[in-house]
């Protein structure tokens, strides 16, 4: 009978011209554009919703921050969960709940309502029906050609920033209510039917198998991982240093590093005496070269992990440098060089730091191990926005908040060349040869 099944599968998968693991990719993109579009879009409400209230920033900018934590938070749940539940039915549940925060927002007159709406609730929902489960999905679909699927869905990632200038033409005609109406909508509108309709969590939910190969390609790479690669469960996971080498990488990248940044990047330029809509464009290059990095990162298949990591690390330091270099409208180039270098170097960091987990703990819970990455990028997250408002409100600058952020990118680095994912890459390279 298992034969049967794998000739089977074989037979499914020579039929299609496009191997189907390309639309779970196709469906990562969008998804996480729509999805992280929300949370990226707030550094373009942070100004109307301080103009309306007249909150300090440090408070304000506390939404972030609680959203980024129960995010991190959540996400080892829901990747847990979907491992072993029916993750279809969570991203439709974790859309709708998403949506109907959103859409909450707009409602909000006390600080309160956006702690629980977008601090609490819309992160639960975003984990449901994000990252933590696109990239175990995506992971599910590709083994030999995995670094490119997953830096290919990241794209969406990316595209969520430059989704924010939806946001700022909606709150420059409507006003910022509207706005929080028309994101909810949208993403209801298109995610439901797209999961509904497209979305598999494994191959053989569909009765294929990874990367469009035959039954017995696939039958020999899953002898070749078992004997590489240990098959890693959660609690043993948990146990090695070198998974929370990665999940500080992350911490210190993402939470530290960007998340400082992105929250106040808008308001920055604005002081500056930039326009909200010339800053706002600018820092939606970020997203769009975000994406050239996502094109990128495959080069770890080729220099290693950990050298591209270091590129990316060495770039976003370069970009601070240039933000921090900036105190008047003279010389944009230098939010022009920021856009840039901290996009492609995000670019690059996002994939490769979860294909590096794949490359050390990949077994039938990387779902709910891969999410503790979401689990670090939440806690510093909680603390690299509110930090940067509070170190606002007491200095009037963001001159030593944007120092803190340059020593996380360092940090991460430092972090991800300990936890060594060469070493089972180089091990799966010597044994396909």
């Amino acid at each position: 009978m298992a034969n049967n099944n794998l000739e089977s599968a074989t037979q499914v998968n020579q039929g299609h011209k496009i191997f189907y693991g390309w639309y779970i990719v196709g469906l990562a993109i969008v998804s996480m554009m729509l999805i992280y579009g929300i949370r990226s879009s707030f550094s373009i409400f942070f100004q109307p919703i301080l103009d309306q209230f007249h909150w300090s920033r440090g408070s304000t900018s506390l939404m972030l921050s609680l959203n980024i934590l129960v995010y991190g938070l959540f996400a080892p749940f829901a990747g847990s969960l979907g491992d072993r539940w029916k993750p279809r039915r969570m991203v439709m549940i974790g859309a709708i709940i998403l949506g109907l925060a959103t859409a909450g927002c707009g409602f909000a007159t006390q600080i309160w309502h956006f702690y629980l709406l977008f601090g609490v609730i819309s992160p639960i929902g975003t984990a449901c029906c994000g990252t933590p489960l696109l990239t175990p999905a995506i992971s599910n679909w590709f083994s030999r050609r995995r670094q490119l699927a997953i830096s290919m869905g990241q794209i969406g990632g990316g595209l969520s920033f430059a989704y924010g200038l939806l946001a700022e033409t909606v709150i420059s005609h409507l006003g910022w209510r509207p706005a929080y109406f028309v994101l909810a909508a949208i993403l209801l509108a298109i995610l439901l039917p797209l999961y509904f309709f497209v979305f598999y969590h494994r191959p053989s939910d569909k009765g294929l198998v990874p990367d469009g190969g035959t039954a017995t390609e696939e039958s020999k790479k899953i002898i070749l991982r078992q004997t590489v690669v240990k098959n890693w469960d959660f609690k043993s996971a948990i146990k090695s240093y070198r998974l929370w080498m990665l999940v500080l990488a992350d911490f210190f990248y993402w939470g530290l590093g960007n998340y400082l940044v992105i929250a106040h990047q808008v308001k920055f330029a604005q002081d500056a005496g930039y326009s909200s809509l010339f800053a706002t464009s600018v820092f939606a290059l970020f997203g769009i070269i975000s994406i050239a990095g996502q094109i990128a990162a495959p080069i770890a298949d080729w220099i290693g992990r950990e050298k591209t990591v270091t590129l990316a690390s060495i770039l976003a330091i370069g970009a601070v440098l240039a933000l921090i270099s900036v105190h008047d409208t003279s010389q944009p180039w230098l939010l022009y060089a920021y856009a840039v270098c901290s996009g492609f170097a995000t670019g690059l960091f996002s994939p490769t730091i979860f294909t590096g987990v794949a490359d050390i703990f990949y077994g039938r819970s990387y779902g709910a191990i891969s999410s503790l990455l979401l689990t670090g990028v939440g806690i510093g997250g909680a603390i690299g926005p509110w930090l940067g408002g509070y170190i606002f409100d007491v200095t009037d600058s963001y001159f030593t908040a944007f120092l803190i952020s340059i020593a996380g990118f360092g940090l991460a680095c430092v972090c991800f060349w300990i936890a060594a994912p060469r070493r089972e890459f180089r091990a799966r390279s010597n044994g396909r040869q």
